[in-house]
């Protein structure tokens, strides 16, 4: 297929390629993206994962939006996932900034990635400097403490990830410091719609994009592919003379 061969030809020509991936990435490995008509905001008010109802009423974020992320932990990598760390192992891709919560980049075997909307691993306590892993939580909430009390000072514990109305992380920062030296941005699964993320691709001159659905960048991209992710990553490897 064409397009597969130009957006091959265009890694091998980068000069520093990053990616964005969003939650298309992972619809293969069994999670549903959140604002297509089978996302899980159909079944879902988008408040439930809110840090104003995590403060104001934990009941409802552990009985609706912590679902979500508890659903996580038995997810694994699908073929996008090893095809984006073999671009890596083979030095043409440098880091990953992903909108994900699932941790499959990083289970995938992927360095430098930047979960700037967090990750699931780990939670953090409200008050003082605790962090500790998920399972601290999980054995909480499963007992019917609700919210879930730090180890150490009492005080909630809270998921290690951006919820609406939560600041930006850290990981952001070094996106952006990403972003800045790139020629070549991979961009995979993302509606490029959720701010400040989707603002990134503006920065880089050269834009392969892999996604379901338009985006508002597509008339930009040298590459567009309208096709999942695995199975299109794969064939990109297989015309760059890599196999996952």
């Amino acid at each position: 297929m064409e397009d597969v061969k130009r957006a091959a030809d265009l890694i091998k020509k980068a000069k520093y390629m990053v990616a964005l991936t969003g939650a298309g990435m992972s619809t293969e490995s069994g999670i549903p993206d959140f604002r297509s008509n089978r996302g899980i905001y159909e079944t879902m008010p988008e408040d439930a994962l809110s840090r104003e109802v995590l403060e104001r009423n934990p009941r409802r974020f552990y009985r609706e939006g912590y679902r979500i992320l508890d659903n996580l932990a038995q997810k694994k990598p699908n073929p996008g996932h090893l095809a984006l760390s073999r671009l890596q192992e083979e030095g043409y891709l440098k880091e990953i900034i992903t909108q994900n919560i699932d941790n499959l980049h990083t289970k995938a075997g992927s360095k430098e990635v930047y979960e700037v909307h967090g990750e699931t691993r780990r939670v953090r306590c409200t008050a003082c400097a605790y962090q500790g892993d998920f399972q601290v939580m999980k054995d909480q909430v499963e007992k019917g403490v609700i919210p879930p009390q730090c180890p150490e000072c009492g005080r909630p514990l809270r998921p290690n990830v951006v919820m609406f109305g939560d600041p930006m992380p850290p990981a952001f920062e070094a996106a952006l410091g990403a972003v800045e030296r790139a020629d070549t941005m991979l961009i995979i699964g993302s509606s490029l719609q959720v701010m400040p993320v989707a603002y990134l691709p503006q920065y880089v001159d050269h834009l392969i994009i892999i996604n379901q659905e338009p985006t508002p960048f597509d008339t930009r991209a040298e590459v567009v592919i309208h096709r999942g992710a695995g199975q299109t990553l794969e064939e990109i490897l297989k015309a760059m003379g890599l196999y996952v």
